[in-house]
């Protein structure tokens, strides 16, 4: 019979745990990377490509719809891989949603333009850009909690800012690939170049597969396993005993995830149309912007373990409020410099939120329900702010042509999140949630 000792089950956990963040932030990376891709193609090239018959504010309007197609189903992909997440494991849920969005970002790449097939180009589009959304609102909560439920309790908003680091390098890459092949195909990149950052997508799938498939089971699941604490119906579990838990989470992500949407993809398209500037000047600016968040997140989840993740939340809701007017201020000045400093300013003010936020939202649900919770409190945001928020910039635009509305709709939005900060309840740590009702 063989045993281990405690110096080996240490120095194991110490390797799986490495792995998970790895795991965890490698594949949030490819996730993203998807994501955002198919924003910022919405801002430069889909008008084109999928409304050419509309004017240029009517195609941008259009484009933006369809990306916003793609949040409204994330709380759809949260419920359903939430419920697998709670009920089979991380691990095996994880790999699952990073298959279903590398896939349908590589057919993307491929999809015929409307010059080509009329009308279905635009409606396969949507119908692939749904999947996308299932995809990512699985992905969260299972990477989140991969990293987090590894880590010690003392350490979990540094552990799971992890997963989250995972926004900025795919921002990082997906601006970076497009700025690439924009530069390296000139004109053709509106015609064909646009799909070589979509296709390149199946690679990255490749190497997060690997990446996840040597990661084992978190050891917080595997506790409930074998406690026989599974809930047969997690999602309906959570929704009918922590919806006030849910409905915080979502809104707390107001003062987050509308501004940051304004900050990465309406400000191309603002840049772009209104203030005349280059699309690879605009470009480079967001490079620089997410290179500085591979730094800031952790930065700010680690100091959430300092000074309290709810503090340091707060904090990041006032300075969004109080930057919405200055970022406007120095995009309208049309100074290269003063529009860099802007850009910058905006998503380091963003991951005061964004490194905390993961432990704070997930802390609120109990481990046999905390997938399914995490989850949907966090996806929600995407119909309510993330999703609508370049459609509701780019109408106000259209009807004031002014930015002074678009910086009170910011203001508007740190407000709400500030209130659902205060009526969020205190987190259930490590605990599963209503153990006496698991069967």
């Amino acid at each position: 019979m063989t045993t281990t000792t405690p110096a080996a089950d240490a120095r194991t956990h110490i390797i799986q745990r490495r792995r998970a963040v790895v795991a965890s932030t490698v594949g949030t990376t490819i996730e993203w990377y998807d994501f955002f891709l198919y924003g910022t193609a919405a801002a430069l090239v889909f008008p084109k490509v999928f409304f050419p018959e509309q004017s240029p504010l009517a195609g941008t309007l259009a484009a933006f719809s369809t990306q916003f197609v793609g949040f409204a189903a994330r709380p759809i992909g949260a419920a359903i891989f939430g419920h697998f997440g709670d009920r089979v494991g991380r691990k095996a849920t994880l790999i699952t949603t990073l298959m279903l969005m590398g896939i349908a970002t590589f057919l993307i790449g491929c999809l015929p333009s409307t010059s080509t097939i009329g009308l279905s180009a635009a409606v396969l589009l949507v119908l692939l850009r749904v999947v996308q959304g299932i995809g990512v609102g699985g992905e969260w909560g299972g990477s989140v909690l991969m990293s987090m439920e590894w880590g010690s309790e003392r350490r979990r908003g540094f552990m799971a800012s992890w997963p989250q680091v995972g926004v900025p390098v795919g921002l990082l890459l997906s601006t970076g690939m497009v700025r690439l092949v924009s530069g390296a195909t000139g004109d053709n990149f509106d015609t064909w170049g646009w799909r070589i950052p979509f296709l390149v997508s199946f690679v990255l799938v490749l190497i997060g597969l690997y990446v996840r498939l040597n990661v084992m089971e978190s050891p917080d699941f595997a506790k409930i396993k074998q406690t026989r604490t599974v809930h047969r119906a997690p999602t309906w579990e959570v929704i009918k005993r922590q919806p006030l838990e849910i409905i915080t989470s979502a809104f707390i992500r107001m003062a987050e995830q509308a501004p940051f949407y304004l900050f990465i993809t309406f400000v191309l398209a603002y840049g772009t149309e209104e203030l005349k500037f280059q699309r690879n000047e605009l470009l480079n600016d967001t490079l620089v912007a997410a290179a500085l968040g591979l730094f800031s997140v952790p930065f700010f989840g680690h100091l959430s373990d300092v000074i309290g993740r709810r503090v340091m939340y707060g904090i990041g809701i006032a300075c969004t409020a109080i930057f919405a007017f200055p970022y406007y201020g120095l995009l309208n000045t049309r100074n290269s410099g003063l529009v860099l400093l802007a850009i910058v300013i905006s998503l380091l003010v963003h991951d005061m939120m964004y490194g905390p936020q993961a432990a704070l939202i997930a802390e609120s649900f109990g481990t046999n329900v905390r997938y399914s919770g995490a989850g949907l409190g966090y996806q929600l945001a995407s119909v309510i702010a993330g999703g609508p928020a370049p459609l509701i910039a780019a109408a106000i635009l259209s009807r004031t042509g002014s930015s002074t509305w678009i910086s009170w709709y910011i203001v508007g939005c740190a407000v709400l999140s500030a209130i659902a900060l205060v009526l969020m309840p205190r987190g259930r740590g490590a605990e599963p949630a209503t153990p006496a009702a698991a069967r």
